[in-house]
């Protein structure tokens, strides 16, 4: 029977370059700062990789629709190299390939590379999700917008728990906050100027009842990661090697939208990939276990879920949580340590491996001011798609 990759695999160097409007740069420039990052920090050479992927979405703006760009401006030396998309969990769609197969034994070291220039499609948005959903999807779904999709979520949460308006921006507000704060102490981040509830509850109204400061902006980006047997791991890094405890991904099969059992006020692919990713990782009670959370925070509503879809918070109580600062920096779970999406933007093929970063960093205690106190597991969580129509990878990440 199966059994997963759990400990299978050691991430032995990873980089991420800074996230924002990068206009002197190209999507090959920032490819190559984030691996010269990973590649000292593993202490290997270019020759040494034997199997790369590289996950971007939208390759209109970007690099095209091969991995020739990246095999490239890497120099990489005649090996396989793939580009992977998965919507918005195309940065982890990436890790996912090397990971495996490191686990399976095709490669000793591999890469997993992300990257997404969007600031240069002029304006301020993702491109338009006609292409990325299919003709299909977009004739059954002709209107549909990230704000507004997510917007609909929060007002029939609210609704469906018992919170007026103004308790349900303030819970959203408080993630905001609290996400902005980590950001302010992170120079690789897009956005580092913290916010008070006050500014977030006043702010201009996206799609009701998400604000301006409820919404991830887009940026600039590159992040990677350099996987490795744990053998070889010991052999290069000595102690200083995290391991990959589980990795799942869940996408949607319809169900959603083809029967009333869905009410909207949760995510079921994150639900799914999470089950499994604990059943694999060995984790029994997730709100005792797990130390730290990297979320795909697109909208606050999203955060605000996802602690309740991965059982952290009970169903419908996730705000209590939130007003008692359980996901704070210096609460019992911290979220969002780096900042999140709220803060680096959404460069969408490496928002999957930024957040795998943050984990490296703060497993591997070199988070600087936004350090946890003594982290064991760390779990990242990165949704495409919509709420009724969505792609969730989970993952979860520990020291050997």
């Amino acid at each position: 029977m199966a059994e997963g990759i759990r400990d299978k695999v050691a991430i032995i160097g990873m980089g991420c370059t800074k996230f924002g409007e990068q206009w002197d740069k190209s999507a090959e420039d920032l490819m190559v700062d984030s691996f010269s990052e990973a590649t000292k920090d593993a202490g290997i050479s270019t020759k040494d990789i034997e199997m790369a992927w590289m996950g971007v979405c939208f390759d209109e703006v970007n690099v095209g629709k091969s991995a020739i760009p990246c095999s490239l401006a890497l120099k990489l030396p005649f090996i396989p190299c793939t580009r992977v998309e998965n919507f918005c969990a195309s940065g982890t769609e990436s890790f996912r390939g090397a990971a495996y197969a490191v686990a399976s034994g095709a490669c000793d070291i591999a890469l997993a590379m992300g990257v997404e220039k969007l600031k240069d499609t002029g304006y301020g948005g993702l491109p338009d999700f006609g292409q990325a959903m299919g003709t299909r999807n977009r004739m059954l779904l002709p209107n549909i917008t990230a704000p507004g999709a997510f917007a609909m979520m929060a007002t029939r949460y609210f609704e469906k728990y018992g919170l007026t308006r103004d308790e349900g921006k303030e819970a959203l507000a408080k993630i905001s906050v609290k996400s902005h704060a980590n950001g302010a102490k992170n120079p690789k981040a897009h956005l580092r100027r913290e916010v008070t509830v006050e500014q977030v509850m006043r702010s201009p109204i996206i799609a009701e009842p998400l604000g301006l400061f409820d919404c991830c902006g887009v940026s600039d980006g590159s992040a990677c990661a350099i996987v490795a047997t744990p053998e070889i791991a010991k052999k290069l890094k000595g102690d200083d090697f995290i391991t990959v405890k589980a990795l799942q991904i869940a996408a949607t099969s319809g169900e959603e939208l083809l029967y009333t059992d869905w009410d909207g006020t949760y995510v079921k692919t994150t639900r799914e990939a999470s089950r499994r990713a604990y059943a694999e990782a060995g984790i029994k009670n997730p709100r005792e276990e797990i130390s730290m959370l990297e979320l795909h925070d697109c909208f606050s509503i999203t955060e605000m879920v996802t602690f309740e879809d991965l059982q952290i918070s009970p169903i419908g109580k996730a705000k209590e949580d939130i007003d008692a600062g359980f996901f704070n920096l210096d609460g019992k779970m911290p979220s969002q340590p780096d900042g999140g999406l709220k803060c680096f933007g959404h460069p969408i093929g490496a928002s999957g491996l930024r957040m795998i970063y943050e984990c490296y960093l703060q497993l591997l205690s070199r988070a600087g001011d936004r350090q946890i106190k003594d982290p064991k597991f760390a779990l990242t969580h990165n949704l495409g798609g919509f709420p009724a129509m969505s792609v969730c990878s989970v993952g979860i990440f520990g020291r050997k």
